[in-house]
């Protein structure tokens, strides 16, 4: 028989390996695939316009209420602390909020991408309407404070899952201009909490600010959840690592602490607040360590790494801190040099908080049109630069001040859809949500970092024992001189012009991946 013969049945069968394959065989590594969380092999039915617009209105209700309720109880406070006759806690009612906020926001965007979206949005908003019901039959601080702190966990929570189901729902390209819809949100809700907070604390009660909420939280999920099932699955199971997400929550809250305490209860240098940044510094340690140790990290490092993501993130947090330190201490600004009233001080940053949705929308539709996306926000935050440098070497009349700080709130706008769609378009899908919370988390780290900066400023250029930037006055605002307010603001604006000056930068800096989508079939932007 030669070799090209069939050879018997049984011959193949009795064969054996050469030992060297036979060893080689032995020692490849075995692998079973779980594909229980996989997604179906036939492709969802695409949304549909109707139904992306549903659930578009949905998201933002629920964004709104979440934003709405960082600024509603500002001015309803001291009703609060009448009736409980306790003022020297007051602070707490927002700071609690604040804090749990800020520190959940990692924890929901990396649950989202392990458990789904479904299951985050309905604990995220269960928890806030829950504590929205405690808040307003609070029978005193104490519950209050707490009831705030439970209502943070659920606010913190839906910010970044709301931009994680737009993501989900829309493509990149398309992504931007739902981004602007949510900065409008953010504006809406800076203008409206005050007011609707006095006026409910006013003429209704002030337990009206909380109760508003129950209502509205329950529309947001009967419109929502049944859209809930047709949004494709991005998410992957996972062991959660709980030690690394405590970690990360432990050090934001001292961090926020001393940015909160630091110069206002405490001086900048007592022992307790040294000792709490030593605590943050030694917590971000262990974090940053178990995350490089760690099998599958809360937050892996690496997502914060590469050439796009610690750019996009820089770049938004500058822009973030400098309109939140300007929108802060403006007021202080507009009653000590054009002597205008605390509610005129507050109509007169209407043109910061709503131009910049402007800025937005522009830079929104420009990704859905243009090859180079990030072009725009280089332009608006350099112009934006130039303006605020302009504004600390000049003085103006209050109608030219508002019209340049429209234009420069316009600038300023642009970095926001941007920064978060490109950070979003730079990971694989089932991180999109880890990453979306990480960006909220330090954008909010960075605001309170630039309140406080602010702050020192102005207290070092003025030189008087006051409070910045609300709570209690222990200096006569009054007593300040005009030309002195206006030689600190300097400081102030300059401040603002290098914040955008460092997002224009980084925004250079940041690589340009495309965008997966369709292009808008009008003139195409190169």
């Amino acid at each position: 028989m030669n070799k090209y013969e069939r050879q018997g049945p049984q011959s193949a069968s009795h064969q054996t390996l050469p030992d060297a394959v036979a060893l080689e065989l032995s020692q490849m590594p075995t692998e079973v695939l779980d594909l229980s969380d996989a997604p179906p092999l036939a492709p969802r039915a695409p949304l549909t316009q109707s139904e992306v617009r549903t659930i578009l209105m949905s998201l933002l209700l629920s964004m709104f209420l979440a934003a709405l309720d960082q600024t509603i109880v500002a001015t309803a406070l001291p009703t609060i602390g009448r009736q409980f006759q306790d003022v020297s806690n007051l602070s707490w009612v927002i700071t609690a909020y604040l804090l749990a906020s800020t520190a959940v926001a990692p924890v929901f965007g990396t649950l989202s991408d392990i458990y789904g979206r479904r299951g985050m949005i309905i604990a995220a908003l269960g928890l806030f309407v829950s504590g929205s019901i405690l808040c307003a039959v609070a029978p005193n601080m104490t519950v209050l404070i707490l009831a705030r702190g439970l209502q943070g966990l659920g606010g913190g929570g839906i910010m970044p899952i709301v931009q994680t189901v737009i993501s989900d729902v829309v493509t990149p390209r398309e992504r931007g201009q739902y981004q602007a819809y949510f900065s409008g949100v953010w504006m809406a809700a800076g203008i409206g909490g005050p007011v609707l907070g006095g006026f409910f604390a006013e003429h209704l009660h002030w337990s009206m600010i909380f109760w508003i909420n129950v209502p509205l939280g329950l529309i947001a999920l009967a419109t929502l959840l049944p859209k809930m099932g047709k949004i494709p699955v991005f998410h992957r199971k996972r062991k959660v690592d709980w030690l690394g997400g405590v970690l990360l929550m432990a050090s934001a809250v001292v961090i926020m602490l001393v940015l909160t305490w630091g110069g206002n209860r405490y001086l900048w240098l007592s022992p307790t607040i040294i000792a709490m940044v030593g605590a943050s510094i030694a917590l971000t340690f262990a974090f940053v360590w178990h995350a490089g140790t760690a099998e599958e990290p809360f937050l892996p490092l690496s997502l914060m790494g590469g050439t796009v993501a610690p750019y996009a993130m820089a770049a938004g947090g500058c822009g973030f801190g400098a309109m939140l330190g300007l929108t802060v201490h403006l007021p202080l600004y507009y009653e000590v040099v054009y002597h205008l009233s605390a509610s005129q001080a507050g109509l007169a940053l209407i043109p910061l908080a709503a131009v910049s949705t402007g800025g937005a929308a522009i830079a929104g539709r420009t990704m859905a049109r243009a090859k180079h996306y990030k072009l725009v926000a280089i332009i608006g935050t350099s112009c934006a630069a130039l303006l605020g440098l302009a504004l600390a070497l000049t003085t103006l009349q209050l109608w030219a001040l508002l019209l340049l700080l429209s234009v420069f709130a316009l600038g300023l706008g642009t970095v926001f859809p941007v920064s978060v769609v490109a950070l979003q378009n730079a990971v694989v899908r089932s991180q999109v949500g880890t990453v979306t919370g990480a960006m909220n988390f330090f954008r909010a780290l960075m605001a309170s970092f630039m309140v406080a900066a602010f702050s020192a400023i102005l207290l070092m250029a003025l030189g008087s024992d006051i409070s910045l930037g609300g709570g209690e006055q222990h200096g006569p605002i009054n007593s300040i001189a005009a030309a002195d307010m206006i030689a600190a603001f300097r400081y102030v604006f300059g401040a603002a012009a290098a914040l955008l000056a460092c997002a224009a930068l980084c925004m250079i800096a940041m690589e340009e991946k495309p965008l997966a989508g369709p292009v808008k079939p009008t003139a195409m932007v190169e």
